[in-house]
């Protein structure tokens, strides 16, 4: 599947920026304050999402530190002569907004969605799709919470009732763990994306996709992989990782370097590190659709092999 009739140019998003901006929408985004947190969650502030809700240490308040945005497409079957469709797919950027940056557009995009409007569909088929944010000017990093940890309702929800979740997270190069002395991938070139999850056909068909439209994209658990340098942190092979959580107990989840998201926003600095220049710059950048496409192609390919019984 691929996106297509595309509303919305970089000269409408600015407008639509401006015009927000003019009714006090809060749509620019602040710089993120740090590193994103590890993948394994030990330096996480906040031990599961109920925890950051609730907590009194340290309290953060809903629409100002962090939001949260879903979407669950209307399906109904009343008839007792045919079987209608069920979405067998489901979305989600755990750390988004200033967290782990790019990662909400990509989520969006991949469902379907103009990162800039998610009201309005840039393909036929959909997906449903959840999205945790971070909203603060800094610091957004504590408001990570571990895949495995991941307890919002809502997420669970969605993830229980899907065959398939794509879970995509953001990462450092040097976080991996590769040896200075590796030829590919490079230190010279940290543009990689380590395909994670449990069910092994959405894992290959993610890689092949993405590697076929020219994205270093490697399956953290294939023999050649598995338990080398630091991958096992990065490889969401935990059952309880909120990718894994689904009907059929598999799923997959993407950690892409910062080099590589930036490489799909616009050539600036700014393009990337603000949630305006994200929103204005993804639709001029080929990349930015190329690699989700590649990832709306795979998950056509997992689905045509799967039966709603």
């Amino acid at each position: 599947m691929t996106l297509f009739d595309r509303p919305a140019s970089r000269r409408t998003v600015l407008t639509a920026l401006a015009a927000a901006a003019a009714a006090g929408a809060p749509l620019v985004g602040q710089l993120a304050g740090a590193e994103p947190a590890y993948a394994t969650g030990e330096n996480d502030l906040y031990d599961t999402n109920t925890d950051l809700y609730t907590s009194t240490n340290h309290p953060v308040v809903e629409g100002t530190d962090y939001g949260r945005r879903y979407k669950l497409h209307p399906q109904q079957d009343q008839y007792l002569s045919r079987k209608e469709p069920f979405k067998k797919t489901a979305i989600m950027a755990i750390h988004g907004g200033q967290i782990e940056r790019g990662t909400s557009e990509l989520c969006l995009a991949i469902a379907g969605y103009n990162p800039a409007d998610v009201n309005a569909a840039l393909a036929t088929t959909t997906y449903d799709y959840w999205m945790f944010e971070g909203m603060r000017s800094a610091n957004n990093s504590e408001l990570h919470v571990t895949s495995v940890n991941c307890d919002d309702h809502v997420a669970r929800g969605l993830a229980a009732t899907h065959l398939n979740v794509l879970s995509l997270h953001g990462c450092q190069y040097n976080q991996l763990g590769f040896p200075d002395t590796m030829v590919w991938p490079s230190q010279s070139d940290p543009k990689l994306v380590v395909v994670g999850g449990l069910n092994k056909t959405f894992r290959e068909a993610l890689v092949h996709e993405l590697k076929t439209a020219g994205f270093p994209a490697l399956d953290a658990l294939s023999d050649e992989w598995r338990d080398r340098y630091g991958l096992a942190d990065f490889a969401g092979a935990v059952q309880d990782n909120i990718c894994n959580r689904t009907a059929i107990g598999a799923g997959a989840q993407l950690e892409i370097t910062e080099d590589m998201r930036r490489s799909l926003f616009g050539p600036l600095e700014n393009d990337f590190d603000w949630k305006s220049g994200r929103l204005a710059t993804w639709d001029d950048n080929p990349r930015f659709t190329a690699f989700t496409d590649a990832c709306r192609r795979a998950i056509a390919t997992v689905e045509a092999g799967q039966t709603i019984l």
